[in-house]
């Protein structure tokens, strides 16, 4: 009996970006892409390795629909070359690049069955009508299928057209697929089914997947590596949980997840450690990069939800503590998220509100919170990030 190796193990090892001797797969160099005055790409630079799942991600209005279709071929750059496998691709049409595209609609032929469907660009090809079959079998057991080659697109569900539309764009076994928000029209438990369905398939088939969406959540469960975008160019590309952790920007920290930010003054730097001083809530202490960092300074940290503590009684620290009342809740079921607002003066004006993210392990607390509780919030030296401008 053959082994199953999880695509955990894979994924693990997967680093390619980070070996200087790794020949990037696709390459865009210093491209550029404007309509009329509205500039959606700006001197952009991306490599994608071979085998990678890389995510686009960004609000609408950013650029990453155009740069997906400028990789597709259906946009040209107005400066700027892609290179796909060691040759410049830049003014070769669609139909001639070795690159698919899964579209957000799914683009089905009405008047086509399943089977005709993921044949069509083949026979555009002009492959032997044996191979044809052959091929459309395959993807059809592939995508999990069988049996369903001969309906209509408008006698499948919504998560069955899906698979059709995926099965026809790897049919042609592209170098590079690319999927523009695929799973924009499932429901919510399809969408999470299907989004560790997609990374096993591209696991087992080995090729390179960018996928371009505005689902966090989406992103970061898929890809080895992800881009986040702002108007026009890359804010930040890294692994989802650098990203997460280590965000590059205020811009990325305040789009990636929930967090709180900060504002205070830097008061001391003391060998790892930072002190702060912030209005409503006192010292802050956090374990960061120094170097850049001078007393003084104004400074923006960011705290993770799920990063703070929250206790009914005073808890023994002295520093990364505020107390508070709470001024909302919202149970999320797997989460409940609390806001609560600290440092408000004695005529209650001023403070600040503060996210906190509390776990749901038991059905029942001991001791629930509730709205206008007095509550204490702490926080470990190593739960902040101090976040560049």
């Amino acid at each position: 009996m053959t082994k199953r190796v999880s695509p955990g193990s894979v994924r693990r090892a997967f680093q390619p970006w980070n070996d200087p001797q790794a020949m990037p797969l696709v390459e865009l160099r210093g491209v550029g892409k404007s309509f009329g005055e509205v500039a959606a790409v700006r001197d952009l630079s991306l490599s994608l390795y071979r085998r990678e799942f890389f995510a686009l991600l960004g609000p609408s209005g950013c650029g990453k629909t155009t740069l997906m279709r400028m990789l597709a071929g259906f946009e040209q750059p107005d400066v700027g070359t892609i290179w796909l496998d060691g040759h410049d691709i830049t003014g070769v049409p669609p139909h001639l690049r070795p690159v698919n595209m899964m579209f957000q609609s799914y683009a089905l032929f009405p008047h086509l069955s399943v089977a005709g469907n993921i044949a069509y660009g083949l026979k555009r090809e002009g492959l032997a009508r044996s191979e044809i079959e052959r091929r459309v079998g395959e993807m059809l057991e592939l995508v999990k299928l069988g049996g369903l080659g001969q309906r209509k697109p408008h006698q499948l569900s919504g998560g069955q057209r899906q698979r059709v539309a995926l099965a026809r764009a790897l049919a042609k076994r592209p170098k590079l697929l690319l999927l523009d928000e695929p799973m924009a029209a499932l429901d919510r438990k399809l969408r999470e089914q299907t989004q560790f369905e997609l990374m096993d398939l591209q696991s087992e088939l080995g090729l390179t997947f960018m996928v371009v969406t505005h689902d966090q959540d989406e992103a970061m469960t898929m890809a080895d590596r992800m881009a986040v975008m702002e108007q026009g160019r890359l804010a930040q590309i890294a692994p989802p949980d650098v990203i997460y952790e280590a965000p590059a920007s205020r811009y990325v920290a305040e789009f990636v997840g929930d967090i709180n930010i900060l504002e205070g003054q830097v008061t001391g730097v003391t060998g790892e450690l930072v002190h702060a001083q912030v209005p409503a809530i006192g010292a802050v202490v956090l374990d960061e990069d120094t170097s850049r960092l001078r007393a003084g300074e104004p400074v923006a940290i960011g705290i993770r939800p799920e990063k703070i503590a929250i206790a009914h009684d005073e808890p023994a620290q002295t520093v990364n503590r505020a107390v508070g009342e709470i001024w909302d809740i919202g149970y999320l079921g797997d989460v409940t998220m609390i806001q609560v607002m600290v440092g408000r003066d004695a005529d209650g004006a001023g403070g600040t509100l503060l996210k906190v993210g509390l776990s749901n392990r038991t059905r029942r607390m001991e001791r629930p919170f509730a709205w206008e509780d007095r509550v204490w919030l702490s926080w470990d030296v190593e739960a902040g990030v101090v976040l560049p401008p």
